[in-house]
């Protein structure tokens, strides 16, 4: 008998894993008949914003406009400069540019995150106003390391959370650290909803008032617009799903480290590098992205084993279309992250894998690596 393929991503398994939950949920709301910015959208903004320790919770359409909410919320615009990666989904920059301010790309570090030297490097030879840095795959950027920079430069930092919901560093939840973090909401993501949503959260109760202000186009009184915002807003419907699914966070996270601790067994004396994990992170392994020279060979490998696989990211921002030769690029280049690109290869990573599923997938490496132990 074949083997049922294992995907790399699996949304609509955390549905199953609590749908007499969410079920009702939908219900409640179906027959509650307040369908946009009710009392679930609250609900839910107080609770995430609890569970990653910040005070204030503002819902948002999409994880994009959560950035963008809380860059134009700190006042950054037209004719500043935002540093941050080019090893990252691509809305980061998406979201620095609608904005009106202008993407100032830097390399990373060991972890795949943010360089501090770059962006202190970056800080002294350019008039920046804020800084990106993104918890990328699940793991905490060096955020002691880049506040200490921006306080001395005097920048606004966002983190960029939308791989990294319930990460921590030093013991503190990852959203703590900068003025505003992001965070998507997207089907796939560690919380994530049946469709589209975001949230931004803050400390800042006068940063708060005006992400909700910027949220809903610049109003203070219903159709007053005070300045011009957006339409951007989390519906009930997702809210009440995402308070669901916030209940069961912190238990499938630790499912997601139980399986990473599988896989890193699994790549021991292999040649092909598990991830690298910061000194004092919680990492929550959103995604499973090891390195090899073999990326290719082993992807169709576990192709052929019915194990499904991903690429995060084929190509860093700065070698896209959109944005190749156009984007500006940090003085100290990118060739960590050039050199990242053709080597990392995501694992299926979702807590609803079975340990028959992971069983398979240790097998399926061991045996690429026996039989290509010269190419690794």
């Amino acid at each position: 008998m074949t083997a049922v393929p294992i995907v790399p991503a699996d949304p609509k398994a955390a549905y199953l894993a609590s749908k007499s939950e969410i079920d009702a949920a939908i219900r409640r709301v179906l027959e509650g008949g307040r369908y946009i910015l009710g009392g679930e959208v609250s609900a839910f903004e107080g609770e995430f914003a609890s569970f990653v320790g910040a005070k204030h919770g503002i819902g948002v359409a999409n994880g994009t406009d959560a950035i963008e909410v809380a860059l134009r919320a700190l006042s950054i615009g037209a004719g500043d400069i935002v540093a941050t990666v080019s090893h990252t989904a691509v809305a980061t920059v998406a979201a620095i540019e609608r904005a009106g301010a202008t993407p100032l790309l830097l390399d990373i570090d060991r972890y795949d995150t943010l360089d501090p030297e770059a962006l202190d490097a970056a800080a002294r030879r350019t008039k920046l106003k804020a800084v990106i840095p993104v918890h990328l795959y699940g793991q905490p950027a060096a955020m002691p390391e880049i506040l200490a920079i921006a306080e001395k430069h005097g920048l606004a930092v966002i983190e960029d959370g939308a791989q990294a919901h319930g990460a921590k560093l030093g013991g503190k939840p990852l959203g703590n650290f900068g003025d505003a973090a992001a965070w998507s909401l997207y089907p796939t993501k560690n919380l994530g909803a049946i469709g589209d949503g975001g949230i931004a959260t803050t400390s800042s109760a006068d940063v708060a008032q005006r992400m909700r202000q910027i949220r809903e186009y610049g109003w203070v009184q219903r159709y007053i617009s005070d300045f011009p915002g957006l339409n951007s807003r989390l519906d009930e419907l997702q809210a009440a799903i995402l308070r669901v699914k916030l209940a069961r966070l912190a238990e499938d996270n630790g499912r997601r480290r139980h399986i990473a601790a599988a896989y890193d067994r699994a790549l021991e004396g292999t040649g092909i590098e598990a991830p690298r994990v910061r000194p004092g992170a919680e990492h929550v392994y959103h995604l499973y992205v090891l390195r090899t020279p073999a990326r290719d060979a082993l992807k169709i490998r576990l192709q052929e084993a019915g194990i499904g696989t991903a690429i995060h990211y084929p190509a860093a921002v700065h070698r896209q279309p959109a944005y190749a030769g156009r984007v500006a690029i940090g003085p100290t280049g990118l060739s960590r992250t050039d050199a990242l690109m053709p080597n990392i290869l995501s694992l299926p990573m979702y807590p609803e894998l079975t340990d028959a599923q992971v069983r398979r997938v240790c097998d399926a490496l061991a045996a690429f690596s026996r039989r290509n132990s010269a190419a690794i």
